[in-house]
């Protein structure tokens, strides 16, 4: 079982996400300027935006299923090959699914 410092710090991030999420989500739904050479930026802007939301949108969907692995008793396990994933690869990245020798 994960220390509580790991789904602790998975909750904080799933909490950050979704603020993120809502966020960007917010903006998307604003107004846009009625200035022609504004809406060129503000197009290009939405092109970033679109970017950070779908990778903010991976990340949240990976942080969830961490979660779930956890109240499972899965946590920590590769999903390929079933050994323990190192401590020091969940540290780096909790919610990663795969040992190192499996993600390579």
């Amino acid at each position: 079982m994960p220390s509580k410092e790991i789904t602790t710090l998975l909750e904080n991030k799933q909490t950050q996400l979704t603020k993120r999420i809502a966020a960007i989500e917010a903006d998307f739904h604003k107004g846009r300027s009625q200035d022609f050479s504004e809406q060129a930026t503000e197009t290009e802007n939405d092109g970033v935006l679109d970017e950070i939301h779908h990778e903010a949108k991976l990340e949240l969907n990976l942080v969830k299923s961490a979660l779930q692995r956890i109240t499972a008793g899965l946590y920590g396990n590769c999903i390929d090959c079933d050994e323990p994933i190192n401590p020091d690869r969940l540290s780096a990245l909790p919610y990663t699914t795969k040992c190192i020798k499996c993600a390579l």
